[in-house]
């Protein structure tokens, strides 16, 4: 159909009044939002005051405290706000990717690992070279997710699994400094979550400009973006440079980013959120939507500080709660609906984690003696090192039962915490295989399905509700904690189709963001410790005694009968087609591996917290040692290698014969000879062929006698 200039007109003018209304709307808002978030605080200046700093009539009092503290707290979200909305829509625009934001694909954790680390260096010397770091550290972060999305084709799920992936690393690394940094560890924390707090209005100004700047400049990709939303190929064919727009575009939002960073920390899903509200107003092209996300966001970072300060008001003896904890919160269930609808296509694709021929038996054992050693090793490096001096003579005599009193006491009070750690270590290990196989993806781990997070948050939960509840009512609160965020995941992931293994980890990671959100609500809200809460959800063995490891009982008797499945669980990692057709019920298998892996990883949050990357690195280390397969044959079972056989010449025929029959070559074997299909060794390990999978209307198939022409019979 073929559109006139004039109907593009009406069409365009159409449109007009949408986009004006929907961005007067926006600014009407934000203005009043603005306004109530500079009248809330402790001190209390309200309204009245605001108006009479606006006349010039304010008392020196009010004046101070809107300069000295609420207009900055003001323009930093505003500032914030407008840089992850404009870099969440560039990021969208130039992936196609509606679950793209500076969070999900760890730009923002990349920053955030930059300055903590120029911080703890010492390093730090202004805003401006903060802001630096903050930059490295991002453009590093979308790198490293670039290098892991490069192979293959760039489907939405696996760009999402990557960024998730460098988003745990780089999270984990600004703990660890955190947790190195006692004495600012509260401060740290806050801002690690996200917080609004500023000293004055340096900070606030100069981000400001440098975001002012940036946001200029991304309307010279709006006509390119919009292209690239036709696909790479169409873009290509009608000029656009798709390569050079996706860097430019993937620059500038690093570079907003990092500033929103240096200013307020991590804040975290709105530059989801700003440019999917900005589109469902009806909003499309770029040139209206960069602007308009930026606006939005600024509306999202007002309204999540504004809500936290009126739900936990400071006057009232709360702790101060980040906004980052406040828009994780609303940010975690709109990823969820975001991931429930999103095609992710990799439901089809090949195995990622591919299943490997078992190594002989000789290698397995030297393998499996290897790791016992190196693990033995481990461990008594572990009783060894610690405050208390311990030689490797008394070591050995208190574990041989001829120690002194005190090297008993060092020996035995470390003994317990180590095979905690141990035992933690393995059953954290075969989670991960058991979600690495239903997921099909070499970068997912329990954490992806939001089991750690929901462990977390049932035993923060029982701490807060029944401070005096005895110890052993931890795991069970955790366990069930965990159990219950897979069975939200499992149900909100599942369609008429079944379960898709990406849409399954991209569902748990906004129910792990969600509960992660809950558990730091709880314990702003309850003024625990901080120090002690933040140990405790990164993951520690400290003071951890013999009670511990009966916790951890469940989940290794869990990880022995998911090791000896091995088969069923080999056959997930082959797709969906060929296992339905080798008789395996595929949502059964899967959901029972899946709760393999919740039990296990619940049971280990309970005992040492929140641990991250063992699931992940662990399974990879052993498919590169000893194959691919989950479960092994004993290292003591040798099997009987048999001999080549020696092909024996057979006597060629008599020409005359051969031509006497005509149904067989020259050596004397049938031509066209149909195979033996009941009797084949299945290329997949299957104690029967073919023949034990095929209906009973196909298993007559089987070879015969030979017909009076010399061809073999098929009856």
């Amino acid at each position: 159909m073929t559109v006139t200039t004039g109907e593009a007109k009406v069409a365009l003018r159409a449109r007009r009044p949408s986009t004006f209304v929907a961005g007067g709307a926006l600014v009407a808002v934000l203005c009043a939002v603005a306004l109530l978030h500079l009248s809330l605080g402790a001190s209390g200046v309200g309204f009245g005051d605001l108006i009479a700093f606006a006349v010039g009539d304010a008392d020196s009092g009010a004046e101070a405290v809107l300069l000295g503290s609420r207009l900055p707290r003001t323009l930093a979200g505003l500032a914030s706000g407008v840089a992850l909305g404009v870099a969440g829509a560039l990021i969208q625009g130039s992936t196609r990717n509606p679950l793209g934001a500076p969070d999900t694909l760890g730009v923002n954790a990349g920053a955030y690992f930059a300055v903590a680390l120029a911080a703890y260096l010492g390093l730090e010397t202004g805003t401006l070279l903060s802001g630096g770091a903050a930059f490295l550290g991002g453009l590093a972060a979308a790198a490293i997710v670039y290098l892991l999305t490069a192979r293959g084709v760039l489907t939405p799920g696996r760009l999402l699994l990557a960024g998730a992936c460098v988003t745990l690393g780089g999270m984990a690394g600004a703990e660890f400094l955190q947790l190195v940094d006692q004495p600012a560890t509260r401060g740290v924390f806050l801002w690690g979550n996200g917080t609004l707090l500023q000293p004055g209005l340096d900070r606030p100004l100069t981000i400001g400009a440098v975001v002012l700047a940036a946001v200029l400049l991304a309307p010279a990709l709006a006509r390119p973006l919009d292209v690239l939303a036709l696909g790479d190929d169409t873009a290509e064919s009608l000029g656009v440079r798709v390569a050079r727009t996706r860097v430019l575009s993937w620059l500038l939002a690093v570079l907003l980013a990092a500033a929103a960073v240096t200013l307020t920390g991590p804040i975290g899903y709105v530059g989801l959120m700003a440019p999917v509200a900005v589109r469902r107003l009806g909003v499309r092209r770029h040139l209206a939507l960069l602007p308009l996300a930026g606006l939005g966001g600024a509306l999202l970072v007002l309204a999540g500080d504004a809500a936290a300060r009126l739900a936990l008001p400071p006057s009232a003896g709360f702790g101060e709660l980040p906004v980052g904890v406040v828009t994780a919160l609303i940010g975690g269930p709109v990823f969820v609906l975001l991931a429930r609808r999103t095609q992710t296509g990799d439901a089809d694709a090949g195995a990622a984690v591919a299943v490997t021929a078992p190594p002989r038996g000789p290698r397995y054992a030297a393998v499996l003696a290897g790791g016992l050693l190196a693990l033995a090793a481990a461990m008594l490096v572990g009783l060894r090192i610690g405050d208390v001096d311990v030689s490797w003579g008394q070591v050995a005599a208190s574990l041989t039962g001829s120690g002194t009193e005190s090297s008993d006491a060092v020996v035995f009070y470390r003994l317990p915490r180590i095979l905690v750690a141990a035992l933690a270590g393995a059953v954290l290990a075969v989670a991960g295989a058991a979600v690495q196989s239903v997921v099909r993806n070499p970068l997912a781990e329990p954490g992806f399905l939001g089991v750690t997070a929901g462990s977390s948050a049932g035993a923060v939960l029982l701490i807060t509700v029944l401070p005096g509840a005895p110890a052993a009512l931890i795991p069970v609160f955790a366990s069930v904690g965990g159990i219950l965020a897979l069975v939200v995941v499992v149900g909100i992931a599942r369609d008429r189709h079944g379960l898709d293994p990406t849409r399954v980890v991209l569902v748990g990671l906004g129910v792990a963001v969600t509960m992660s959100a809950v558990t730091n609500m709880m314990v702003v809200a309850e003024q625990m410790n901080v120090s002690a809460a933040l140990t405790w959800m990164a993951g520690s063995t400290y003071a951890r005694d013999a009670t511990t490891l009966g916790w951890l009982a469940v989940p290794a008797l869990a990880a022995v009968l998911f090791a000896l499945s091995g088969r069923p669980v080999n056959m997930l990692a082959l797709g969906d087609d060929l296992p339905r057709a080798l008789g395996l019920n595929l949502g059964r298998a899967r959901l029972l591996a899946l709760l393999a892996g919740a039990v296990l990883a619940a049971g280990a949050a309970a005992a040492v917290g929140n641990v991250g990357f063992v699931a992940l690195v662990a399974p990879h280390l052993a498919r590169r040692l000893a194959g691919g397969g989950t479960a092994r044959p004993r290292p003591g079972r040798r099997r009987a290698r048999r001999r080549p056989r020696r092909r024996r010449r057979r006597a060629r025929p008599h020409p005359a014969r051969a031509r006497r029959d005509p149904g067989r070559d020259h050596d004397g074997r049938p031509r066209h000879a149909v195979p033996d299909l009941a009797h084949a060794p299945h290329p997949y390990g299957l104690k029967r062929g073919i023949a034990g999978i095929l209906p009973p209307s196909g298993r007559h198939l089987r070879s015969g006698g030979h017909a009076p022409d010399g061809r073999e019979e098929v009856r």
